[in-house]
């Protein structure tokens, strides 16, 4: 009989064991999860960021070297862009991650004007200086 006993509490350390185990695993595979979206989200905000910094430099660079001046630029448009909008001085980009849709303005000291695709991936954006502004067009 101290046989019986001894197999089944060593069968119940074993699925306390095997339960406790499983339990960390899952909670480990959780964070990761959550983790692993909050980085993706941080990245693809800074490339948004970057690439509209590099547009704005560019277009304040072509403005102040005058009207005949025209530059292209290669920059790489991240995925989960719905919009990107130019008025009154302002790149105006609407963008959705995992916490939800975010807009986001980056102003210009020139004025700025144009179309600018939404498709990921390296785009070539022609940036053109007017008499009176600067032209964005991908």
């Amino acid at each position: 009989m101290g046989e019986k006993k001894k197999k089944a509490q060593i069968g119940m350390e074993y699925l306390v064991i095997v339960g406790f185990l499983t339990f960390v695993i899952i909670a480990t595979l959780g964070i990761a999860l959550y983790h692993n979206n909050v980085f993706r989200d941080m990245i693809s905000t800074r490339q948004i960021e970057s690439m509209a910094n590099k547009i704005i430099s560019s277009a304040e660079t072509v403005f102040y070297s005058g009207e005949p001046s025209k530059v292209t630029i290669a920059s790489y448009v991240p995925e989960g862009i719905s919009n990107i909008n130019i008025s009154d001085n302002l790149l105006i980009i609407t963008y959705t991650i995992s916490s939800g849709t975010n807009i986001i303005a980056f102003p210009s000291n020139v004025p700025i004007t144009g179309n600018l695709s939404i498709n990921p991936g390296i785009r070539e954006i022609t940036i053109t200086a007017t008499s009176e502004n600067v032209v964005l067009s991908s």
